[in-house]
């Protein structure tokens, strides 16, 4: 592709060379450089691409994006524009072909719950038989592969590579958790959304290398609804109307609240074998009886979220109540199949704050315990293992103290450091350092109407010893321990 028709859509300054140059691939990574590329030369909080501009250029990139003044090459041609990273979006929309305009594109933001409303709008759309591709915390998720990234919204030209991918492979739709952070950093430039929704705003994100304050972050937030034609706002959050000031997209709303366009109310908690989740119906722009198999009072507003979005489909009300009633949202509150009368979930809470979250959520549905295996990631602030023994020992019946990506801390250290917080508490506790045997445990120990959280991995599927990922995946092992109970019961009986 001609550079002339990369950078149509930006403003620069051809400082030397010519634009009438085919262009292989458009790059930001100096390591990843090939011949007859563009170099993207971005600046970073910690790194400036500008230093690496002489690997790219021998290494065979024939042009440069840049902002710097003075940099020249023979034989290469030097484009200087204001700010690469919007530049690096525009080009990657053309360089990929424009597959936005190809698909329904859906983007969410918000400090809680996108993870969760994205997967809820997968599930309804793939109830409707709407092939459906995800972008987020959980990586790219095309069919039921997973692409893993390093952001929770990547840079645009993975953004872009990955809806062209979605569009190949048969996708008619696109929802793509938007973070404040990539919609600082242009990630997500050149997409003029569908639908953009806003779940919730509270304190995250706030630090050198993120939001100078609070005021930036929900400005950035806000960006969204500058980038969509249709924006779909809690209305309950105290933050709705600044999160929409200087919009250019028709709003609608959603919420408890008799003024929004969708409203919830009737909320009531569920739990029976093999489900666990909340209750509630809707009035206003739509009318439905909803089961959602995520449990806690939150989910209602993702839901509500989710509903908001999809209603604008042509789709029966029973793809929404269906997509609803088995959605999964993989290491988030996940219900895990086990065949005892308890339930078994795992969730990604790693810190004071998230575990807190989700057992005072757990404590809601009254189990007959509720038991947390958990452990706490080594070279990591000590104060976080504190907080966690002591969320756990105040919230928890039991807490199962294990591993969990220890790297290059001894295990027993950091149990060492969690107990504090338990002792401080009075929680009760055992230790059991293996995360496997911690895991099989609370299997074979589990009691009718426990509900019991293995806390920490999520959607993780290694373990982290001394520098070393081993393939660690929870479900997996759930399922080997079952069988193998399984088998034992079966070889005592034929004894």
């Amino acid at each position: 592709m001609k550079l002339s028709v990369l950078l149509e859509k930006c403003e620069y300054t051809v400082d030397s060379g010519s634009l009438d140059i085919n262009i292989k691939d458009v790059i930001y990574d100096s390591r990843k450089v090939i011949p007859g590329c563009a170099f993207v030369a971005l600046k970073g909080y910690n790194l400036d691409g500008h230093k690496f501009i002489p690997d790219a250029v021998e290494c065979g990139s024939t042009a440069l994006i840049v902002e710097d003044e003075g940099v020249a090459y023979d034989g290469v041609t030097v484009v200087r524009v204001k700010d690469a990273r919007a530049v690096l979006a525009l080009m990657s929309v053309e360089f990929f072909g424009r597959p936005a305009e190809e698909l329904t594109t859906i983007a969410v933001t918000g400090t809680k719950g996108k993870t969760t409303t994205v997967a809820m709008i997968r599930s309804i759309l793939e109830n409707a038989g709407i092939k459906t591709g995800t972008i987020g915390t959980l990586g790219i998720l095309i069919d039921n592969r997973i692409y893993k990234t390093n952001n929770t919204t990547p840079e645009s030209y993975e953004i872009q590579q990955a809806m062209r991918r979605m569009v190949n492979e048969g996708c008619k739709a696109m929802v793509i958790e938007a973070s404040s952070l990539g919609l600082k950093w242009h990630r997500t430039d050149g997409i003029l959304f569908d639908y953009g929704v806003f779940t919730n705003f509270s304190s995250d994100h706030i630090g050198d290398s993120e939001h100078k304050d609070m005021e930036e972050y929900l400005s950035c937030k806000a960006l969204l609804f500058k980038r969509c034609k249709t924006g779909i706002i809690n209305i309950d959050d105290e933050n709705a109307e600044g999160v929409t000031k200087g919009h250019t997209c028709d709003i609608e709303t959603y919420g408890y609240s008799d003024s929004a366009d969708l409203v919830a109310h009737g909320d009531e908690l569920i739990a029976k074998r093999g489900f666990i989740g909340v209750h509630f119906k809707t009035t206003g722009a739509e009318e439905l009886s909803v089961d959602v198999a995520i449990p806690g009072r939150f989910s209602v507003y993702n839901a509500l979220a989710a509903i908001a979005v999809t209603r604008h489909f042509d789709i029966p009300k029973e793809c929404i109540l269906n997509g609803l009633k088995t959605v999964k949202v993989k290491g988030r509150v996940e219900v895990v199949p086990v065949p005892g009368n308890y339930t078994m979930l795992i969730d990604y809470a790693h810190n004071a704050v998230s575990m807190e979250n989700v057992l005072s959520t757990l404590r809601e549905y009254k189990p007959h315990r509720l038991i947390t295996m958990f452990g706490a990631g080594g070279n990591r602030p000590k104060s976080r293992r504190f907080e966690m023994g002591e969320v756990s020992g105040r919230l928890s019946d039991l807490s199962v103290v294990t591993e969990d990506n220890s790297r290059y801390e001894d295990v027993m250290d950091i149990i060492a450091d969690i107990k504090v917080g338990l002792d401080k508490v009075g929680g009760k506790y055992v230790v059991i350092p293996n995360r496997i045997d911690a895991i099989r445990y609370c299997i074979e120990n589990a009691e009718a109407g426990d509900i019991i959280v293995l806390a920490g991995k999520g959607h993780e599927d290694y373990q982290e010893i001394r520098g070393v990922k081993y393939h660690m995946d929870e479900r997996e092992i759930i399922a080997d321990i079952i069988d193998d109970n399984s088998d034992d019961e079966e070889e005592e009986k034929n004894w």
